[in-house]
């Protein structure tokens, strides 16, 4: 009988192993053992993934940053320059919303002439109330001349350069205007004050006099057109043994926000001082 030589007998028993091993592990004997020796070298995988990764990053992502940084500028100036042309265009409508109220005034009153001015400038005094206009005597605009909005009276012309011209607000301490009652015939004077309130004066003490009384102008005196909306009563301060009583009048002509306004241009103001009797020395 022939005897098996040792090198043949150690290949019959590694093969052996290697079919016993690959039958434990098909039938999943060995997935312990193998999980055993098959984490360490996992997480050394990751370990060295995440170092990768870090190192990557650390070159490349200061030119990302430099990247979004850049588009983030264009960006934010993209979104500067929008808005800015939404405000322009907010300005723009405003300013054709009040221009077409003014033209809608205007073609309310076909007998009257106007022309249409901005208001560029206000008196920085506090005691006085005037504003400054772009038009001026090259555009036919005189000293006297009434100035109107399309939601009431505002003033006078006081004073006219060739380019500019300067109101007197009814606010004014130095302004008069002779009013009449909307619903009641009745008139008085509405004079401004240093503090810009509206009072109503020169009214009988036997008007009756309501809050919410409208007053219109009444074209005497010969300083501005009639029936021009001048404010509404407020609050009514009536004393017996007074001639007269007086009223708050709260301006129809919101003062601080005026932009444009309307110059009536073909009323004749009158001087009737000569013609008003005075007492004798």
């Amino acid at each position: 009988m022939k005897s098996v030589s040792p090198q043949t007998l150690r290949n019959a028993v590694v093969v052996f192993l290697v079919v016993g091993i690959l039958l434990l592990a098909l039938g999943g004997f060995l997935r312990p053992i193998l999980g055993v020796v098959m984490d360490p070298l996992i997480s050394a995988q990751r370990w060295l993934s995440e170092r990768f990764i870090a190192v990557y990053d650390f070159f490349t992502l200061p030119r990302n940053v430099i990247d979004l940084i850049q588009k983030n500028a264009a960006l934010e100036d993209e979104v500067s320059n929008l808005q800015s042309q939404v405000i322009q265009l907010q300005e723009q409508l405003r300013e054709a919303d009040v221009l077409y109220s003014l033209l809608d005034f205007a073609r309310s009153r076909p007998q009257d002439k106007y022309i249409a001015s901005a208001v560029i400038g206000r008196d920085p005094s506090p005691f006085l109330h005037y504003i400054i206009i772009d038009h001026g005597s090259d555009d036919g605009i005189q000293h006297g001349m009434p100035v109107v909005t399309q939601q009431g009276l505002v003033g006078k012309v006081d004073a006219v350069t060739a380019s500019a011209a300067r109101i007197q607000l009814i606010t004014d301490p130095g302004s008069v205007v002779n009013v009449r009652l909307q619903n009641q015939t009745a008139d008085a004077q509405v004079k401004g004050s240093v503090t810009g309130e509206v009072t109503l004066e020169m009214l009988s003490q036997n008007t009756n006099l309501t809050p919410g009384e409208i007053l219109l102008t009444s074209g005497l005196g010969g300083n501005y057109p009639g029936d021009v909306i001048v404010g509404q009563i407020v609050e009514i301060n009536k004393t017996e043994n007074q001639l007269f009583q007086t009223a708050l009048v709260q301006p129809v002509v919101d003062f601080t926000a005026l932009r444009a306004v309307l110059v009536i241009t073909n009323f004749n103001t009158i001087n009737i001082n000569p013609l008003v009797p005075t007492a004798a020395p």
